[in-house]
């Protein structure tokens, strides 16, 4: 129940920071994305020095600006909880030992997984949660598209997060294991394995 409830305050927080942005873009105040990029905006519209507000609009966007500021609030108290829970639970603290697989990851794992031993493999695994290539059939040709996303999204979105991560420390890690190198050779990060290097016609035709 924490993780869910923890998602769901990201999802309340990142829609009011959307709306924030959007408003505060009308009256020609832009803030690059990130959130650390939004701490500056709230300061704007608590300032009530700051002219560039019209005073209807400082009134309507400190509601707003009390919503980020609360759903932070609890997001970190929830965070704080989990990562506690993860020190004393015997299987999140195995899950943590995964590369990119932190406290929050593990706790979603454990609480919307329902039983690992039902894999029989991680592909299978990642077919249950909607990773693997979406197949498409077409004049005995079959061709492999996006992932399938048939699974939980929030899950789904941690672990590759947490794969992106890795992969981008991987980079500069003369330490990295040898298969996350070679994988970084052939593929580019985000790309999917599944997929083949597109073929381009030349003057005698495909090769």
């Amino acid at each position: 129940m924490v993780p869910k409830t923890r998602a769901l305050l990201v999802r309340q927080r990142t829609q009011a920071v959307n709306a924030l942005r959007g408003h505060l873009a009308e009256l020609g105040i832009i803030a690059t994305a990130g959130l650390a990029k939004v701490e500056a905006l709230v300061a704007i519209v608590r300032d009530e020095t700051d002219a560039r507000l019209p005073a209807a609009a400082r009134f309507a966007l400190m509601a707003i600006a009390d919503e980020i500021e609360t759903s932070a609030e609890q997001i970190d108290r929830l965070e704080r909880a989990i990562v506690v829970e993860a020190k004393h639970d015997e299987d999140m603290r195995r899950l943590t030992t995964i590369p990119g697989v932190g406290a929050i990851t593990a706790a979603t794992i454990k609480a919307l997984v329902p039983d690992p031993s039902g894999f029989k493999s991680a592909r299978h695994f990642a077919a249950w949660l909607g990773l693997t290539p979406r197949p498409h059939s077409s004049g005995g040709k079959e061709r492999l598209g996006g992932i399938s996303k048939m699974g939980n999204p929030e899950l789904r979105s941690l672990l590759i997060v947490g794969a992106t991560a890795v992969l981008r420390v991987v980079r500069n890690d003369a330490r990295a294991q040898p298969w996350l190198k070679a994988l970084l050779a052939r593929r580019p990060s985000r790309l999917p394995l599944w997929r083949r290097p597109t073929r381009r016609r030349g003057s005698f035709g495909r090769f």
